[in-house]
């Protein structure tokens, strides 16, 4: 059977998993906003959801996502979750003959459109305690050359949960002027980083930001991401988008009533995924070998070394399901770095967080028995 058709039984399995405890998605599983709930139900009742939504999405939601990020001058479109978003920016800007710089690790499915349309893939080594586990200013700028087209940056970084300084991203803005490169600067979890700075501010005709609901909101099921971007270019990735009709209407009701209570709820999450983290990691080191890279965190997550204690990241995935737990092995980040570490997603209930920490010393045990298995989503 074909690779993509074995992943979609696995994972088909695992959301038929009653009482999974979700700990591989980096997805928000707190229970939502008593307003975000409401508003999903009041959009059912008025069957609003019969009419497709405007295209670029609705007014509010778009003025509701610039004053989220920070960046009021720049053009929004709705799309159907951050990953449609990348698609139709890469399917729009790479071309055959160019680079696609980007780091290792990073997320994978940029990369994979970036080659798609003929660019060339240049991944930069960024899992390295010298550099603090992000790339530097010096590395980009020996990357870059008249052939750069595209510049993709994760940040905070997923897996690593690194996050950049202002300086540093205008010092990339800087870079990527100089050789005429767009810069797409990947935001996804920029709402759990104590300081996170857009590199739309210091670079507006050629930087893009992609921004999703998944992570700190919690609506990885229901589809919802956007684009910012200058208004020339939303034009253009608007043109013939992959979705011409408008974006889930229950999705952006639940978005829209999310932001404008954001500021009452939100600081609540952030406290108790930061306290996941503190135990996770607590446990982790007082496995002999184990290791926590960066801690704390600037995304919803962990990175756990598992290397110098001899245990295949594979094998820890593959006990922690035998005790319906899904963490995450690094090989589905990166191929150079994947068989260091486990991630750990932390935007779950304390019981969850609490059970993985219990479970460890017997899950480092049992995956010393384990053959890596063929098959992990």
């Amino acid at each position: 059977m074909k690779n993509f058709q074995v992943r979609n039984q696995y994972f088909d399995k695992l959301c038929n998993t009653p009482g999974l405890m979700w700990l591989g998605q980096n997805t928000n599983h707190y229970a939502p906003h008593d307003s975000v709930r409401e508003a999903v139900i009041q959009a059912l009742d008025s069957g609003e959801y019969h009419a497709y939504a405007p295209p670029a999405g609705f007014e509010e939601l778009r003025q509701l996502i610039r004053e989220d990020m920070g960046i009021p001058d720049a053009s929004v479109l709705v799309t159907d979750g951050a990953v449609e978003a990348l698609y139709n920016v890469c399917s729009n800007i790479c071309e055959p003959g160019t680079d696609f710089v980007t780091t290792d690790p990073s997320w994978a499915w940029p990369i994979h459109f970036a080659k798609k349309a003929g660019a060339n893939v240049i991944e930069l080594p960024i899992y390295n305690a010298e550099q603090h586990y992000k790339l530097t200013v010096e590395q980009l700028r020996a990357a870059v050359t008249e052939k750069t087209r595209v510049i993709y940056l994760v940040d905070p970084n997923n897996p690593l949960g690194t996050c950049h300084t202002e300086d540093e991203i205008k010092a990339f803005t800087d870079i990527a002027r100089s050789v005429g490169a767009y810069l797409i600067h990947d935001a996804t979890y920029s709402s759990f980083a104590e300081h996170f700075t857009p590199a739309f501010r210091f670079y507006p005709e050629k930087s893009i930001q992609i921004y999703s609901f998944s992570k700190w909101l919690g609506l990885a099921g229901m589809r919802l991401g956007a684009v910012l971007a200058h208004e020339d270019l939303v034009e253009r990735f608007a043109s013939a988008p992959p979705n011409n009709l408008g974006s889930n209407v229950l999705s952006q009701r639940a978005a829209i009533a999310g932001l404008k209570t954001k500021a009452q709820w939100f600081p609540e999450i952030w406290r108790r995924q930061r306290r996941n983290q503190e135990v996770v990691a607590r446990a982790a080191l007082a496995i002999p070998g184990f290791a926590v890279p960066v801690y704390p965190s600037h995304a919803n997550l962990l990175v756990i070394e598992t290397i110098d204690a001899g245990i295949k990241p594979e094998a820890l995935v593959a006990a922690y399901q035998t005790r319906g737990v899904m963490i995450r092995q690094g090989s589905y980040h990166t191929k150079r770095f994947g068989h260091r570490f486990v991630k750990v997603s932390l935007t779950v209930p304390e019981a969850w967080a609490d059970r993985f920490c219990e479970l460890l010393p017997e899950m480092v045990a049992l995956a010393r028995t384990i053959d890596v298995p063929e098959n992990l989503f």
